[in-house]
């Protein structure tokens, strides 16, 4: 299924927003939206929210051979998955150009910068190392998928316990959790990459930018480093030129974004450690707010001591000048004994519904015909024996039958008279000419 494109009022709206300096959330041009990490259950578990964009990491782990040119060197496999459950616009089973390009993007950012160890993950040089593999999964698509997968990947990567084991001679030992602690892994560097969104040919920048933003973008640069300010991975797409000025600002903002990022991610795997440490509930479960009494909860806004004593100053003096309202006593008025009324009181409507009634009723009876009417529009009353007569007329098997015409004055006079005397009305018929009867004669015979 295909994305539903940007109409042109949609897309002007965005970039006349953006020449303004203004976000469609909100946010200022260097603004990161709100990060989240939530863990579960089992180590190697992440999740990470950005916004409205949700990546879920799990780090998983066993023993193979090595490679043959690294014999002593353990395998780091990063995999990102875009299924349709994030987006209408991705397709399963098939990979996208962007899912290859962020799959590459977080190769360079996870293994080329070789932030894991992989010498530490050898079990037995030659015969048989650790492989690391790192599942992504995009949950939810809103824009800055990069940034938030590879927080993902390596806080779980730092989140992961892999199991101890122990060699003796050429039998390697696995020991299970409960037999003995799991082991960290060994991390050398955090990279983390930020990805920089250029409109209008890279006059005007954003950070972190959101899926209607990535849509109207002409070009991005993504900028990973880590928190000591060393550069690991550097890509630029979209065909847009930039000058040395705007690389070395974005290097600059970058690197204040990592340290804020970084920090973070040290103190979510902190809290998590301890809350495990302590016995206390852990997971995703525990995490998300819908599972509390006050998941609607509104957070709390932090408002001076000056502020709410210049607002209730400001309420007070609206109050005073508020005119007070007028006071309405309605007058009692006595018209008899029991009887009373408070107020003007509505119209009484009773007489006039009656007499609308009356009106209605005379405007029928003049518009129902009387006998009189009937006999003026000129119906003709005809009795039973005359009907049939016709019928018998009708039936007739001659080709010509006799034609009967009845006489509008005579039928109409006789109407009346039958009316006034009470008896019913004689039809009248008009008798044929002779030289019309000799015609029909003669018609018969040739026939016959």
């Amino acid at each position: 299924m295909k994305e539903v494109p940007l109409s042109n009022c949609e897309r002007a709206f965005i970039l006349q927003a953006i020449k303004e300096r203004k976000r469609l959330d909100g946010r200022e041009t260097y603004d990161y939206r709100r990060m989240k990490l939530m863990f579960g259950v089992d180590s190697g578990c992440c999740m990470v929210e950005l916004g409205k964009t949700r990546v879920l990491a799990q780090v998983s782990c066993e023993l193979v051979a090595p490679k043959q040119n690294r014999p002593t060197d353990g395998i780091l496999f990063v995999n990102l998955e875009l299924s349709p459950m994030a987006s209408p616009a991705l397709e399963a089973g098939r990979q996208s150009e962007m899912g290859v390009e962020l799959n590459r993007l977080l190769e360079r950012c996870l293994r080329t910068s070789r932030c894991v160890d992989t010498e530490s993950l050898c079990v037995i040089a030659g015969e048989k190392v650790w492989q690391i593999r790192a599942d992504v999964h995009l949950l939810n698509h809103d824009g800055n998928v990069l940034d938030a997968a590879t927080v993902a990947a390596v806080t779980a990567l730092a989140h992961f316990r892999r199991p101890d084991v122990s060699v003796q001679g050429s039998e390697v030992t696995v020991y299970p959790p409960e037999e003995r602690d799991p082991v960290p892994l060994s991390i050398h560097h955090m990279p983390m990459p930020v990805s920089f969104a250029f409109f209008e040919q890279g006059t005007y920048l954003l950070v972190d930018a959101t899926e209607l933003e990535e849509r109207v973008m002409d070009g991005r640069l993504v900028i990973a480093m880590n928190k000591h300010g060393e550069l690991c991975a550097v890509q630029s797409s979209g065909g847009i030129m930039l000058t040395q000025d705007q690389m070395l600002r974005c290097t600059k903002i970058a690197n204040v974004k990592v340290g804020e990022i970084t920090e973070l991610i040290q103190r979510a795997l902190k809290n998590d450690a301890q809350a495990r440490k302590e016995g206390r509930k852990c997971g995703m479960a525990e995490s998300l707010p819908t599972q509390r009494i006050t998941a609607l909860r509104a957070e709390e806004a932090v408002v001076s001591a000056e502020e709410a004593e210049e607002a209730e100053d400001r309420a007070r003096e609206v109050v005073a000048q508020a005119e007070p309202a007028a006071s309405v006593v309605s007058e009692l008025k006595v018209w008899g004994h029991g009887t009373a009324q408070i107020g003007e009181g509505l119209h009484n409507a009773w007489a006039e519904d009656e007499e609308e009634l009356e009106s209605e009723d005379d405007k029928v009876d003049d518009e129902m015909p009387g006998e009189e009417g009937l006999a003026d529009t000129g119906t003709e009353l005809r009795d039973p024996a005359s009907v049939q007569a016709d019928k018998s007329l009708g039936s007739d098997d001659s080709e010509e039958d006799e034609v009967v015409i009845l006489n509008p004055a005579t039928t109409k006079t006789q109407g009346r008279a039958a009316q006034n005397a009470g008896a019913r009305p004689k039809t009248g018929t008009a008798k044929m000419p002779a030289a019309d009867k000799k015609k029909t004669k003669n018609k018969r015979k040739k026939n016959k």
